[in-house]
């Protein structure tokens, strides 16, 4: 049934859209074709305009060029002056041009403007935004900070996203964001989890594309938005690339080399690291127990963290060009990680009076090993220029994680006591297909109609096993009341249809996607109180509609407003199900709740764009209203260790609503070409409601963060720039945190002819990237403070060959214009 539904769907609004178009013809008496290439390589020119002047001065018709330089745009007959226009290039026109048929023109070469070049480079060397009708593009540009740097650390710079400590990723304060890669759920950026963001370096990314009111062709998963990742693939005919070396301290060194061979029938791409990073990290945490039982009721921990981290990435693919509009593109992604992480608890028990009574030292060495890998085919035919287009995708990936920790634990006061040890394997294997098509067919001179399919196909199994001594020597003995295997299937199936249309100054972006969902897991244990072996199993199906509404209204070419609403789901992860505990420590238990439901969401966005000469404004005002929503809460299980320390479980629950308020804005500001400023700010209110085993945790609060990056081009080709980060404190239902402040910065020069780069920065100056939080329950009260990495140093090289240094802002877009491809849901 659910199938013919589907299908009925999908069949129903293409006979629509159908209908529409073939009742709403009005076209221009011709067409006029042709190409615009950049004089002396003949590369074309991407985003180059064109406009069609009477004798009035009027501009009647106009249009842009495509990536391949070429043109389609229908006028009426009649003379014209055909201007052509590109950023840090001279104008050239085409004067007394008599259109009375259509006509292919002849192709225009666009030589250099030396004046206005300067100040191009100057933009390329900042964040810039792009704003299109369903998300705002953000070109990373030459940011030095993350030179030597990661993914995840790169993110950290891009206006409405945060990086916490510990990598949790966070749009607008919301945790619960989808990261895609090029468009698509990918095993690069990790199964479930952003911890791969830290093992690729920043060097592979062209843009971020942040998505806070994703259009019908983007999943619905995540009810903060999307974050789509754009991973560079040059375009340049011939054979270029580049090497990167780092070294940093904590001693870390790093090589990433990417090459591409193009031709006019062949597209060779490949990119390839390897790494080596010590990464160093302290937390302390001070609890206090109110029960009277209890005869040490203060446990303070001391935490050190040594961890080894070594890893080899590679992504390399083909391109064949069919025909002049038909391409097919195979590509495979490998990663392998080999960590090693040491941590070393202090824990010390505070009798009443607060006098030492124990101490006790416990040692965990961690490893793991984890390998995913990636293929995918990508089949584009482009119908014509104007953008008539189907894609296909076919994705298989495979991983698989090993972790072992085993645990050493002793009392060293008031007597040196060996306690039993613990030895835990947790092996995980998943596998994903994913099944994509989206077709986009034109209508007239500004309406598009798209329609496509999108199946995710995931299996994950995870082998938990815990192993321990019941006596300090003994043989370690299997613990069947936590060892388990999960079995978890997630199943999603897509149809969507969306149209999109533009009436003077006035665009529009309307569609609808219907998503098909199956959770279905299986935990098998043996609880060994009893004795008894167990199966625990649940199978969820659901099927939800997702309507997504995108106005902009353009008051001047340099100044708009946008609209948009739409309507997300956040599934839980299979972690977030497993009903079986696991534990970051003895006293410290995670547990899944398989009664957990998916939370919804509906989001509002107004946004205002200003561009002047030299300064770029954005602000948005945001509003999410969020029905079942996730929260992890802290509560005491009433056991204790065989120490006698009490074990405090979390578990994530659905809350009853959870609304969220905001306003953001952020200025790019060039006053000068040796000096550059971006900075943005994010204000946010959040309410939540709701109870757990009867106590009440709603809260109400308030946060914000902002960032800003200054950067000065200094004599002798060497450029500083200085980033600053500050997190205003917040809170939820049990814990407040405190703020946080970050300092970065930068220094860097071209050498060899600018082939080469040289620089050196330091990420957190004052190494105060800590996060401090204060937790306190009916039972206990929680001090705690973390820092996952400490203060590093990074020296890195990079070498250029037949490449030139990137100059984006090859767009109109560069400078916030919209156009046509803002209904284009992504790349």
């Amino acid at each position: 049934m659910r199938p013919l539904l589907l299908l009925f769907f999908f069949i129903s609004s293409s006979i629509l859209i159908g209908q529409n178009r073939n009742s709403g013809n009005n076209r221009p008496d011709v067409l006029v074709n042709g190409k615009i290439v950049e004089q002396g390589s003949e590369l074309p020119l991407e985003y180059a305009t064109v406009a069609f002047i009477d004798r009035e001065g009027k501009v009647i018709s106009g249009g842009i060029s495509n990536e391949k330089g070429e043109y389609r745009i229908e006028v009426p007959v009649g003379m014209y002056s055909i201007q052509f226009e590109f950023i840090s290039y001279k104008s050239e026109t085409l004067s007394n041009q008599r259109i009375s048929k259509s006509t292919t023109l002849p192709t225009v070469s666009m030589a250099l403007d030396s004046e206005s070049l300067d100040e191009v480079v100057v933009r390329a060397e900042t964040t810039e935004v792009q704003i299109r009708l369903d998300k705002k593009v953000y070109n990373i540009g030459k940011d030095l900070t993350t030179s030597g740097a990661t993914v995840s650390d790169a993110l950290d710079n891009v206006p409405s996203v945060t990086v916490d400590v510990d990598g949790t990723i966070a749009l607008r304060g919301n945790e619960n964001v989808r990261i895609l890669i090029n468009g698509r759920p990918s095993a690069i950026a990790g199964f479930g989890s952003t911890d791969a963001l830290r093992q690729l370096p920043a060097e592979a990314i062209e843009r971020v594309e942040v998505i806070t009111s994703p259009s019908a062709r983007y999943d619905a998963e995540g009810t903060a938005g999307i974050l789509n990742i754009i991973l560079r693939k040059e375009k340049t005919l011939g054979l270029n690339g580049s090497v990167q070396t780092n070294f940093s301290y904590p001693f870390g060194s790093g090589v990433t080399g990417n090459i591409n061979l193009r031709t006019n029938k062949f597209n060779v791409f490949n990119t390839t690291g390897v790494r080596y990073r010590e990464v160093p990290g302290n937390a302390n945490f001070r609890n206090r127990y109110f029960s009277e039982n209890i005869e040490n009721p203060t446990v303070v921990e001391d935490r050190v963290f040594d961890r080894l981290q070594k890893g080899f990435n590679t992504n390399l693919g083909v391109e064949y060009f069919i025909t002049e509009t038909s391409s097919i593109t195979a590509s495979g992604f490998l990663r392998m990680g080999d960590d090693e992480d040491i941590t070393t608890n202090i824990t010390d028990e505070l009798d009443r009076n607060n006098a030492l009574a124990i101490r006790r030292d416990r040692i965990e060495t961690e490893t793991e090993e984890d390998n995913n890998f990636q293929f995918s085919l990508n089949y584009v035919n482009d119908f014509n220029p104007k953008g008539h287009k189907l894609t296909a995708d076919f994705q298989y990936e495979v991983g698989k994680e090993t972790e072992t920790s085993f645990i050493e634990e002793s009392n060293t006061f008031p007597s040196l006591v060996e306690l039993p040890a613990e030895d835990i394997t947790e092996i995980q294997d998943e596998t994903e297909y994913l099944l994509q098509a989206d077709y986009v067919l034109p209508i007239g001179e500004n309406a598009q109609f798209e329609a496509g399919y999108r199946g995710r196909f995931e299996n994950s199994v995870t082998d938990y096993l815990l192993e321990e001594q019941l006596v300090t020597g003994g043989p370690f003995v299997r613990n069947d009341s936590i060892s388990n295997v999960f079995d978890f299937t997630q199943n999603v199936q897509a149809l969507y249809t969306q149209y999109g249309n533009k009436f003077g100054n006035f665009s529009f972006l309307l569609g609808l996607r219907m998503e098909a969902t199956r959770l279905k897991g299986e935990v098998t244990g043996e609880d060994i109180t009893t004795n008894d072996d167990f199966n625990f199993e649940f199978d969820k199906d659901l099927i939800g509609l997702f309507p997504t509404v995108n106005l902009v209204y353009e008051i001047t070419d340099k100044e708009n407003i946008t609209l948009g609403y739409n309507r997300r789901i956040n599934r839980p992860r299979f972690w977030f199900l497993n009903p079986f505990p696991s534990r970051s420590s003895e006293a410290n238990v995670f547990q899944g709740n398989p009664g957990l439901n998916p939370a919804f969401a509906s989001a509002f966005d107004l946004g205002y764009l200003k561009r002047w000469k030299k300064l770029t404004l954005t602000t948005s005002v945001y509003y999410q209203y969020e029905t079942d929503a996730f929260e992890r809460v802290q509560e005491d299980t009433g056991q204790l260790t065989p120490n006698g320390i009490p074990i405090i479980r979390t578990i994530p629950i659905n809350l009853s609503t959870n609304r969220r308020i905001g306003f953001e804005a952020a200025v790019l500001y060039n006053p000068a070409r040796w000096l550059r400023f971006n900075g943005s700010f994010n204000f946010f209110n959040f309410e939540t409601e709701g109870e757990f085993n009867g106590i009440d945790y709603g809260t109400e609060n308030q946060s914000w963060f902002a960032r800003g990056s200054v950067k000065l081009t200094l004599p002798g080709k060497i450029d500083w720039q200085t980033n600053t980060f500050y997190r205003g404190p917040r809170n939820n239902a049990q814990t407040e945190s405190e703020g946080i402040l970050s300092v970065s910065l930068a220094i860097s020069k071209d050498i060899i002819n600018d082939n080469a780069t040289i620089a050196f920065n330091v990420s957190d100056l004052f190494n105060s990237r800590k996060r401090r939080s204060f937790t306190e329950t009916d039972n206990f009260v929680s001090d705690s403070e973390f820092q996952w990495r400490e203060r590093q140093f990074n020296l890195s090289f990079v070498y250029r060959f037949n490449q030139k240094k990137q100059r984006n802002g090859r767009s109109r877009n560069g400078n916030g214009d919209f156009d046509g491809e803002g209904f284009e849901g992504q790349p």
